[in-house]
């Protein structure tokens, strides 16, 4: 795995209760907030690291049409999700954004009780998009 991939896994990696396992397989690493899907990390896809990463529809197309990195999602709801190619192209605080977007459209999707408890532990940038 290239340095940019990792240092792209460790941002998933460091959110806060981040969980990972690997139902797919060793090369594909899942990572959840309490239970939902945020971002599903792929060591070796077609040659190379990538993530897929939730989005709002608007923005998912947008991002594919700006950066060369971003493609409509391997094996997903293309309207929803992108993946990201991890090939160090995408300027790494974009995909941090990237992933602070999905983390927080997943922890909105949330029951109401679990997103308060996260929001009241780590504070309101948890939300940030």
């Amino acid at each position: 795995m290239s340095d940019y991939a990792t240092l792209c896994r460790n941002y998933i990696a460091a959110k806060p209760e981040a969980q990972s396992d690997f139902p797919f397989g060793p090369e594909t690493e899942v990572w959840r907030i309490r239970g939902k899907m945020f971002a599903l990390f792929m060591s070796n896809f077609k040659g190379r690291a990538a993530v897929n990463l939730k989005c709002e529809p608007g923005e998912a197309q947008a991002l594919r049409d700006v950066f060369e990195a971003v493609i409509a999602a391997y094996h997903m709801n293309k309207k929803h999700w992108n993946t990201v190619l991890l090939d160090a192209s995408l300027p790494l605080s974009e995909f941090e954004r990237q992933v602070d977007h999905s983390y927080a459209l997943v922890l909105q999707g949330l029951r109401k009780k679990e997103r308060e408890a996260l929001i009241a532990l780590y504070g309101e940038q948890l939300l940030k998009k």
